[in-house]
């Protein structure tokens, strides 16, 4: 199992650039299903999700061919398979994405209950509840969820989730751009990666308005065709490298990026003292001058502070003048990573399961650490940034499932940084 070891109390200078983003990227790839013409993909990232992902379609008998790095190409024009097996969906929560698109175009499938990091339950009834009002027989067996049409289509439905949920939005969307008649989703998921697959959809012929709203309205077509589309950049690596500048107190410039997908971590960043200028493609940080301070935040669905973005936040804010406070709304099991950052010395104060409190001035130390998750993975690898003496970070295939090249990028930057592969003993 490979592990990171970092050298930190490092200022990093340099310039990172962001790479496709992963949660664009797994659904835009599932909606192959929905056309048996070619989609053409670029700016796609080289993680183990993106991986996990072509396997599962590939057994569905998706062609999956890569042209470049980061251009692919799809074709679902000789599907022999319905059913997404257990031993690939369990890896990756975003592989229960092929649920909509198999059932609108195929009108039957089977795929197992998924799984991914284990932050918190995420139950997939609103993913089924959607499906069910559009006309599906939904059966829970085995592990599995079984689902047919009860008509050749599925029918156009009102929908209105009671809590925001990214992924029963994109399965609801996907599925809604071959039913037959509208499909209207009232208290829609508004992230960017959301209107990133609505606009990929659209130059399908999908037709979708209120694309950057929370209300999406869909009229089903009779059949999509190909198109070629280019994955928005990833605004968690975006925050993650900004981070990384303020939290050793030095200055990384990012670009082929998008400031106004990560307004409110910008916003939050400079009220803690954090210098941000845009530039030519993307923006400046630097925590140069030691002025950071602590602040409180509280997660929320998009626009808001993101849930993704809550550990490194907090790896910062142990370095920071002064309390925080975070209050995690999403997630009822996102503060795993606490118990390693306290111990690389860190002053955190869990004050029940949504909320920290982060005493701040901690002088972070050098530890053996584990990752839980992917983004409290990254959040142990900027806190050892900022530590003094070494950090070992045990479990990064979680890393790996969200972060292109982040020892590269780093190392670029100056960070002491590289991975080795645990050898087991005879």
């Amino acid at each position: 199992m490979d592990k990171i070891v970092i050298k930190g109390g490092h200022p990093l200078f340099g310039t990172v650039k962001i790479s496709g983003s992963k949660n664009s990227s797994l659904p835009i790839i599932t909606s192959t299903l929905l056309t048996d013409n070619v989609l053409s993909l670029h700016n796609v990232p080289n993680l183990s999700d993106i991986r996990t992902l072509h396997k599962i379609l590939a057994s569905l008998g998706v062609k999956v061919s890569q042209k470049s790095l980061h251009t692919w190409e799809y074709q679902a024009d000789t599907i022999n398979s319905f059913t997404a097996a257990y031993d690939l969906v369990k890896t990756m929560r975003a592989s229960f994405l092929v649920l909509g698109p198999l059932l609108t175009r195929f009108g039957e499938c089977k795929v197992a209950l998924p799984g991914g990091c284990a932050i918190g339950v995420r139950p997939v009834n609103f993913h089924l509840e959607a499906l069910s009002l559009m006309g599906a027989d939904i059966e829970i067996k085995d592990g599995y969820v079984y689902a047919s049409t009860k008509s050749k289509r599925l029918k156009g439905a009102e929908i209105t989730f009671s809590r925001v949920s990214v992924g029963a939005t994109e399965n609801t969307l996907m599925a809604a751009t071959l039913a037959e008649g509208k499909t209207i989703i009232h208290n829609a998921a508004m992230e960017p990666e959301i209107d990133d697959l609505a606009n990929c959809l659209v130059s399908m012929g999908a037709d979708i308005t209120g694309i950057g709203s929370n209300c999406l309205t869909i009229n089903g077509v009779d059949s999509l065709h190909g198109a070629t589309h280019s994955i928005i950049p990833d605004r968690i690596e975006s925050i993650t490298y900004a981070i990384a500048a303020a939290i050793t107190r030095g200055r990384i410039d990012i670009i082929d990026t998008r400031v106004e997908h990560i307004t409110s971590v910008i916003e939050v960043l400079k009220a803690m003292g954090v210098d941000i200028k845009e530039i030519t493609g993307g923006f400046s940080c630097s925590g140069e001058g030691n002025n950071i301070k602590g602040i409180d935040i509280v997660t929320s669905p998009y626009p808001g502070f993101p849930t993704d973005a809550q550990a490194q936040i907090m790896a910062l804010m142990l370095t920071a003048k002064g309390a925080s406070n975070i209050n995690e709304t999403i997630f009822e099991n996102r503060f795993m990573h606490v118990p390693e950052m306290q111990r690389m010395n860190g002053d955190i104060i869990l004050t029940d399961a949504f909320s920290v409190k982060v005493m701040g001035s901690s002088e972070l130390h050098g530890a053996p650490v584990m990752a839980s998750d992917l983004r409290a993975s990254a959040g142990l690898i900027l806190a050892a940034l900022a530590a003094k003496g070494e950090s070992i970070i045990d479990r990064v295939y979680h890393l790996d499932r969200g972060y292109e090249d982040i020892e590269t990028k780093l190392s670029s930057c100056g960070a002491d940084i590289y991975r080795y592969k645990d050898t087991p003993k005879e």
